[in-house]
């Protein structure tokens, strides 16, 4: 199979732009791309990324994957894991965010929580 070589065809509009402008149109043309992932990253999670979140705040893997699997079974996965145990932790005047995890695996405090986002668009 032969290709045809259109590069100088398809490039024509490009030819008399200047190295800025190339580097302009390039960034532009990258915003397209990425702009619609990043909105869609803003509306949608999963429990990897979840966990993921609940890691980078200090918890070990276990309690994650525990925690976002309660949150997940209460349907507050979309407003954040990371959001869910620090709401809960400033609702009840805790600092450490690891301690306020573990409450939430060890006890049932799950009212409380959908409490703090029912009526709430916070994400």
């Amino acid at each position: 199979m032969v290709r045809s070589d259109d590069f100088d065809e398809r490039s024509v509009h490009l030819r008399n732009l200047s190295d800025e402008e190339l580097d302009k149109r390039f960034w532009e043309l990258v915003e397209q791309v990425v702009n619609p992932l990043v909105e869609l990253a803003k509306t949608h999670t999963s429990p990897s990324i979840e966990r993921s979140v609940l890691l980078r705040m200090g918890f070990d893997s276990l309690m994650a994957k525990s925690l976002v699997d309660k949150i997940f079974d209460q349907g507050l996965l979309g407003k954040g894991a990371g959001n869910v145990v620090y709401r809960f932790a400033k609702s009840k005047g805790m600092s450490d965010y690891v301690m306020a995890g573990k409450v939430l695996t060890e006890e049932d405090h799950w009212d409380e929580v959908r409490a703090l986002f029912n009526g709430s668009d916070q994400k």
